[in-house]
C-alpha cells in the first residue's frame, strides 16, 4: 500500500453545520435538565381557579418569582382526579413533577397573607418566594437570533470566499485582484526549452528574467530595470506560451490574469483590482505580471464612447497607467502583456517608461514551423522517419496553435483508420481537414455541376502553371469540403515583400477558375464567389494601400492606428472615390482577360486535365507535369531554407 505523504490527509475537517446542530442540542439538553419548561408547559390558571384548587387542598406547593408569577405544584391526590389529567403526565408519559399550572398574581403582600392563611389552616405544606433567574429561558429565547446569526455569518463567509483560498471575486473581496499566483515549485511546468522558435522574442525576454535574476549585472552600468513588454502579435503564435515560459524559468513570484479579469458591473471594481494587484506584486517583488489580451482594458480612451458606458474601463485603464508609471511607482514589479489588438490601445499605455519593449510575436518560418512540429510530434506515436521539414513546407501561414491542432487531427485521423501509429498521409488528410473542411463525399453532385467544377479547378491549375510568380500546385480535388465544392492546395512562396507583378499573377490565377468556365461553357456561374473576393482585396489593397497604381499614385488611404474605423467621413473626395472603383475594376478585368487568353492557348490541356479530374476526383503535381511538362521557372521546392 502506497504511504500517504500528505499530513493533514488524515486530519478531521469540522464543518461549520456540525458547530450549529451541536450547539442546538447543547440549548435543547439545557433546557430538559433546567425543568423542561419548553417540554412540559403547565397551565394556565386563573385566579378564581386557584383559590378553589386552594380551598379544596388540592394544591401541596406554591413558588412565587419576582413577586408576579406563581408556580402551582398539585398533591399527588389532585392529581388522580380528572380535572387535572391534562397536567398529570410529561411528554414522555410519566408522572409529572410539576410545576402543574402558573398564573400571575396581582398584589404580593395580599397573596402572601392568603398562602399564610392556607398552610395555617392545613391546605397547604408551603410557599415560598424567590428572585427568578431562569437561564434556560433567556437561552431558548435567544436561540433563534443566535441561529440566524450563525447561518448569516456562514453565508457570507462562502460568499466571501471562505477562510483558506479566499476566493477574490465574491461579494466582499470584489475589489481583490483575481491573479492567480504561481508557484515554480509546484505549478510552472514550462520553460524556454518548451518554446520552439521565436528566438528574437525569447532572447528578449530572457534578458527580463535575467535581469530580475541578477540585477547588478545591469544596475553596475547603470541600467534600469525595464517597467514592462508587450507581446504582440497573431493569435496562436505563442504569445501566452512565452508567458509561461518566464514564470518557468523566474524564481519569482508571477501574478497571471486576463484583462477580463478587471472588468465587472460594479462602479470602482477595476480600479479597486488593479490598486490590489500590483500592492501584492510590491509586497513580493521582485515579481512578474502577466496580463493576457490586455485591449480588454487598454483600449483607447475617447473612442466607440456612443453610449458612454465606457467609464468604467478607462478608469481601471487611468489606474493601470498610474500604477506602472506615475507617483505610484512599484519598484522591481515587471509587467508582461499579450495582445492581437495592438493598433487598438492607448497611446499613453505603449508609450516607453510603462511598456519599453515591445516584441512582435510573428508567424513562423518553414524552419521555426519544422522545430514546432518537433515539440508537438514528441508525444505521438509516429512512423519512423517522418520528415519534419516537409511538414513544415506543407503548413505556410501556420501558427503554433494551428501546428498542434494539425498533429492532433493526424492522430485522430489515424486513429480513425485503426493505424498504429501516425504517418504522413494522415497530417496532409489533417492538414487538409484543417484548411479545407470535412469531406462531404455524400453530396448530391449532378453530372453537369461535377463537370463545372472539374473545369473551374482545372483553370485555376492551369493558369497557376503556366505564370511564374502564381503558387505552385500541389493538389486539385472536386470532393466537396466544408462550403466549398471543390478545390485547389498551393505552396506560396513566403516572402517578405510583394511586388506587383507577383501580385498580379496570382489574381490571374485565381480568376483562372471563371476564365476557364467562360472558355469551355460560354457561360459564368455563381462558383467563383470566393475567387472574387479574394481578387477584389487584392486590388482594392494595391490601389489604396500600397500605393502600386499609376492612377492614383504613391497614395496610402491605411491608417496603422485604426482610428478611420470611427470616421463618419472617406479620407479622399468622391472624384478619388470614383478613380479607385474604376482601377480596382480595371485591374481585375485586365486578370479576367488574361487568364482567358491563356486558357485558350491551352484549351486541349485543359479539358484533358478536367477529364483526368472528373475521373480520379483528385489530382496531384505529378498528373499537371505530365499533361503540361515541367515548369520552365519552378524553383527547386525540396529544398529547405535555412
Amino acid at each position: 500500500m502506497a504511504k500517504d505523504n500528505n499530513p493533514n490527509s488524515n486530519k478531521f475537517k469540522v464543518s461549520p453545520w456540525l458547530i450549529y446542530t451541536a450547539i442546538l442540542l447543547i440549548f435543547l439538553f439545557i433546557s430538559f435538565i433546567t425543568g423542561g419548561s419548553s417540554l412540559n408547559e403547565p397551565g394556565q390558571l386563573t385566579s378564581s381557579k386557584f383559590n378553589d384548587y386552594l380551598e379544596k387542598g388540592q394544591i401541596e406547593k406554591v413558588i412565587v418569582y419576582n413577586k408576579t408569577e406563581a408556580e402551582v405544584f398539585l398533591s399527588a391526590a389532585a392529581l388522580k382526579e380528572g380535572a387535572h389529567k391534562k397536567v398529570s403526565k410529561d411528554v414522555f408519559d410519566r408522572p409529572n413533577k410539576g410545576p402543574h399550572y402558573t398564573f400571575d398574581i396581582g398584589n404580593d403582600q395580599i397573596f402572601q397573607n392568603k398562602l399564610e392563611k392556607a398552610v395555617a389552616e392545613g391546605k397547604l405544606k408551603d410557599f415560598n418566594f424567590l428572585p427568578k433567574n431562569n437561564w434556560s429561558d433567556i437561552l431558548i429565547s435567544l436561540l433563534p437570533i443566535i441561529i440566524i446569526i450563525a447561518v448569516w455569518i456562514f453565508i457570507m463567509r462562502k460568499m466571501s470566499g471562505g477562510g483558506a483560498g479566499g476566493g477574490g471575486g465574491q461579494i466582499f473581496n470584489i475589489g481583490k485582484s483575481k491573479a492567480k499566483l504561481f508557484d515554480e515549485k509546484t505549478d510552472i511546468k514550462t520553460t524556454f526549452k518548451d518554446v520552439a522558435g521565436l528566438e528574437g522574442a525569447k532572447e528578449e525576454i530572457q534578458e527580463i528574467v535575467e535581469f530580475l535574476k541578477n540585477p547588478e549585472k545591469y544596475t553596475n552600468l547603470g541600467g534600469k530595470i525595464p517597467k514592462g513588454a508587450l507581446l504582440v502579435g497573431p493569435p496562436g503564435t505563442g504569445k501566452t506560451l512565452l508567458a509561461k515560459a518566464v514564470a518557468g524559468e523566474a524564481q519569482v513570484p508571477f501574478f497571471s490574469l486576463s484583462g477580463s479579469d478587471f472588468v465587472e458591473m460594479f462602479v470602482g471594481v477595476g480600479a479597486s483590482r488593479v490598486r490590489d494587484l500590483f500592492k501584492q506584486a510590491k509586497e513580493k517583488s521582485p515579481a512578474i505580471i502577466f496580463i493576457d489580451e490586455i485591449d480588454a482594458v487598454g483600449r483607447a480612451r475617447g473612442k466607440s464612447n456612443m453610449s458612454g458606458g465606457n467609464d468604467e474601463r478607462e478608469n481601471t485603464l487611468n489606474q493601470l497607467l498610474t500604477e506602472m508609471d506615475g507617483f505610484g511607482t512599484n519598484s522591481n514589479v515587471i509587467v508582461l502583456a499579450a495582445t492581437n489588438r495592438a493598433d487598438v490601445l492607448d497611446k499613453a499605455l505603449m508609450r516607453a517608461g510603462r511598456f519599453d519593449r515591445q516584441i512582435f510575436v510573428d508567424l513562423p518560418d518553414i524552419r521555426e514551423r519544422a522545430e514546432i512540429f518537433k515539440v508537438h510530434l514528441a508525444p505521438l506515436k509516429k512512423i519512423e522517419g517522418l520528415d519534419t521539414d516537409f511538414l513544415a513546407k506543407q503548413t505556410p501561414g501556420f501558427s503554433g496553435a494551428d501546428i498542434a491542432n494539425v498533429c492532433n487531427e493526424a492522430a485522430l485521423i489515424a486513429a480513425r483508420n485503426n493505424k498504429t501509429a501516425v504517418d504522413k498521409q494522415d497530417f496532409l488528410d489533417a492538414v487538409d481537414r484543417i484548411v479545407g473542411g470535412l469531406e462531404k463525399k455524400n453530396k448530391i453532385v449532378t453530372p453537369d455541376e461535377k463537370k463545372a467544377i472539374a473545369i473551374h479547378e482545372a483553370g485555376h491549375a492551369t493558369v497557376s502553371w503556366m505564370l511564374e510568380h502564381a503558387a505552385p500546385l500541389i493538389k486539385v480535388t472536386i470532393v466537396p469540403r466544408g462550403q466549398s465544392l471543390g478545390a485547389a492546395w498551393y505552396l506560396p512562396e513566403e516572402r517578405l515583400i510583394v511586388r506587383p507583378d507577383q501580385m498580379l499573377d496570382e489574381m490571374c490565377a485565381t480568376m483562372g477558375g471563371r476564365a476557364a468556365e467562360k472558355v469551355t461553357f460560354n457561360r459564368i456561374s455563381t462558383g467563383a464567389l470566393s475567387d472574387l473576393e479574394k481578387v477584389t482585396k487584392q486590388a482594392r489593397a494595391m490601389v489604396t494601400v500600397y500605393g502600386l497604381n499609376e492612377k492614383i499614385g504613391n497614395v496610402t488611404y491605411y491608417d496603422s492606428t485604426g482610428q478611420s474605423e470611427y470616421n463618419f467621413s472617406k479620407p479622399y473626395s468622391e472624384e478619388t472615390a470614383r478613380v479607385i472603383d474604376e482601377e480596382i475594376s480595371l485591374l481585375i478585368e485586365g486578370q479576367y482577360q488574361r487568364a482567358i487568353q491563356i486558357l485558350e492557348e491551352n484549351k486541349d490541356k485543359l479539358d484533358q486535365l478536367a477529364n483526368i479530374l472528373i475521373e480520379k476526383e483528385v489530382i496531384f503535381k505529378d498528373d499537371l507535369e505530365a499533361i503540361f511538362g515541367k515548369r520552365t521557372f519552378d524553383k527547386n521546392l525540396e529544398e529547405v531554407v535555412s
